[in-house]
């Protein structure tokens, strides 16, 4: 009796070997050994990615929303703009994962630039522009363009390059981007009531890394038919009539 369960138990771990030895050439034989080697590695430096993405977004809004509390009067405009950019911080921490994205260091710069620039803004400047209710007009304007934008994408949302599906509904039927457009209208509001040549400094640099950033976005998305036809249907990226 004892032999027979020994040789039960010995007939069931080489079943158990040979099931397992089979599963991986199966693997191998799919995407081979060296490919599926190179996979695991590119899959764990995307997950490394995007920790890192989260944790200094976190960091660096931490800072922006304590500067835009305690710096001069947390007024309205200071909420305004503290709003505006806690929503993708929020969508960052929820979002899904993407069916394509980038891991080029040029995109991960530009997103993450694009990102912190305008967390660096002070509310402190010379004498506002234009009136307190004429710019915060223009920031609720820049922040409705922008939630718009953020509802119809959802836990798409992401700082990186990546395709985590075409959206088209919203404010996406008028330009390709919108929640950079909401984003720079946002901004002017803020420079007009607080100008001052740190501000403009970073808005105009900002901007430029925006572009840069959108142009980038967009080879990636057009490896996609669907975006490809999309950008074809709406030919502005940014403001109709102008970009």
């Amino acid at each position: 009796m004892r032999q027979e369960k020994v040789l039960r138990t010995r007939e069931h771990a080489d079943h158990f070997a040979a099931a397992r030895w089979t599963s991986t050439k199966r693997t191998e034989t799919f995407c081979g050994p060296i490919q599926c080697s190179r996979w695991r590695s590119n899959l764990s430096r995307k997950k490394l990615l995007d920790i890192f993405e989260r944790v200094v977004v976190v960091v660096v809004f931490g800072h922006f929303a304590f500067v835009m509390l305690t710096t001069g009067k947390a007024g309205a405009l200071n909420l305004i703009l503290l709003l505006s950019e806690s929503l993708p911080v929020i969508l960052i921490l929820t979002r899904r994962g993407a069916n394509a994205s980038s891991d080029k260091h040029l995109d991960w710069f530009l997103a993450l630039v694009g990102t912190i620039l305008p967390l660096m803004a002070v509310p402190l400047g010379s004498s506002p522009l234009v009136s307190i209710g004429v710019s915060g007009a223009i920031m609720l304007l820049g922040l409705y363009v922008q939630i718009s934008a953020k509802v119809i994408l959802g836990r798409s949302f992401g700082l990186i390059a990546a395709n985590r599906g075409i959206k088209v509904a919203g404010p996406y039927r008028i330009v390709r981007h919108p929640m950079y457009a909401g984003y720079i209208v946002t901004h002017v509001g803020f420079l007009l009531a607080f100008p001052s040549l740190w501000n403009l400094g970073l808005y105009s640099t900002q901007l430029a890394v925006q572009v840069a950033r959108l142009l980038r976005e967009e080879h990636l998305l057009k490896q996609d038919p669907s975006y490809r036809e999309y950008a074809g249907n709406v030919r502005y990226r940014l403001f109709p009539m102008i970009f």
